[in-house]
């Protein structure tokens, strides 16, 4: 009963004979349970007599207590606390031999077995209870997550974190790590042909997207491999940019990061648009970004993070306003709420409820946030140190 199943389980794919045997067992749990029992009462029944019956001719009617007192310590000892306390600290080395015998006895002993588990069966079913009712062997995401956790000298740190990270993805939607729209870095058809140009020799990024008048009427994907088809001695050719942009990809805020890996994967675009209930743009999210989120940033991102972030000399941060929540945890392993406003000012904001007239000064989630500057009713810079 000790035996770790999936183990056990792997030990069966591996044609471990021992792991098959046990396994036989352990699919009828009852009939093992009864053919065990019926083997234990057996003897301790037969060895209580036994020495009941040496005691009292030992020592009379003083034996039956003698006996007693000494076969319960025997059959403790040796017969319960010691060999099943070694069987379950050493299930494996223990039940895979024992199984060579116990198989044989349930064929042997089948018909007793058999008449228990229907008479047990049954009180069991007038009791409300389902004896044929497997317990669940499944595993819970946070359940998984404690096995990866707890299993550190078996997996290796990073193989750990890459573990961890795969299982996060499914408490966190695209919203968290999209590019704000007030970051979006694209393409306005209603520019000037100089200054689309400008744009596109300007771009650090593959795909920019293209809009007319507003981003939120972004009308196609642009590869920056076809632009030698759009750009010609000439200069622009508005008329091959419009022919040579894909289709944009619009996808909900709040879909979940592992639900969009799988819809980039069957959709092969490596990059979405993302847009509230009312279909507003909210920002940009990329295959990439989603990859980070499981094996680590690729790019200059957490370089981009400590540029946001500097530590002052009493131990506490200046950290800008505009900084990602998600990107401040990580680059301190804090633990700031990450269920509401995606930025610091946001959180701040949520939290005063109110647009402050006067720097101020806030504990959120055993941080102290102080306020150093505000525009525009955006906090622009905070000092932030853990509370004491």
């Amino acid at each position: 009963m000790s035996l770790n199943r999936y183990r056990l389980k792997h030990l069966q794919k591996q044609n471990n004979r021992g792991a098959i045997r046990a396994g036989k067992l352990l699919d009828r749990t009852d009939r093992l349970i009864g053919l065990i029992l019926i083997g234990n009462n057996l003897v301790n029944i037969f060895a209580s007599a036994i020495a009941t019956i040496i005691a009292i001719r030992i020592w009379g009617d003083a034996g039956i207590y003698i006996a007693t007192g000494a076969l319960t310590l025997v059959i403790l000892i040796f017969s319960e606390i010691t060999p099943k306390t070694i069987a379950a600290l050493h299930p494996e080395r223990v039940a895979f031999p024992a199984s060579l015998i116990l198989l044989p006895l349930m064929r042997v002993m089948s018909p007793v077995v058999s008449m228990v588990s229907f008479i047990t069966n049954g009180l069991l079913r007038l009791m409300g209870i389902d004896p044929q009712k497997q317990s669940d062997a499944n595993v819970s995401a946070d359940e998984l997550r404690t096995i990866v956790t707890d299993a550190a000298h078996l997996i290796p740190a990073r193989h750990r974190e890459l573990l961890l990270n795969i299982l996060d993805l499914e408490h966190v939607s695209v919203d968290d790590i999209m590019v704000p729209r007030s970051e979006v870095y694209g393409i306005d058809l209603d520019d000037s042909d100089e200054e689309i140009l400008l744009r596109i020799q300007s771009s650090v990024h593959t795909r920019l997207p293209v809009w007319r008048d507003d981003i939120n009427n972004i009308v196609g994907m642009l590869h920056m491999r076809n632009i030698s088809r759009v750009i010609h001695h000439e200069g622009l050719d508005r008329t091959a940019l419009e022919r040579e942009m894909d289709k944009p990809y619009f996808i909900p805020e709040i879909t979940p990061l592992h639900t969009q890996l799988l819809n980039f994967q069957k959709k092969k675009m490596p990059l979405a648009v993302v847009v509230d209930e009312y279909g507003e743009v909210m920002g940009l999210v990329a295959l990439e970004d989603i990859l980070e989120e499981i094996v680590g940033e690729f790019t200059s991102n957490m370089a981009e993070m400590t540029e946001s972030v500097f530590l002052q000399r009493d131990g506490s941060y200046i950290i800008d306003g505009t900084a990602n929540i998600r990107d401040i945890n990580k680059s301190l392993a804090w633990t700031l709420p990450t269920d509401g406003p995606k930025t610091l000012s946001g959180l701040i904001l949520e939290n005063l409820e109110s647009f402050p007239d006067a720097y101020a000064g806030l504990t959120i989630g055993g941080y102290r946030l102080e306020i150093l500057a505000l525009e525009s009713n955006v906090v622009q810079s905070v000092r932030a140190q853990l509370a004491t």
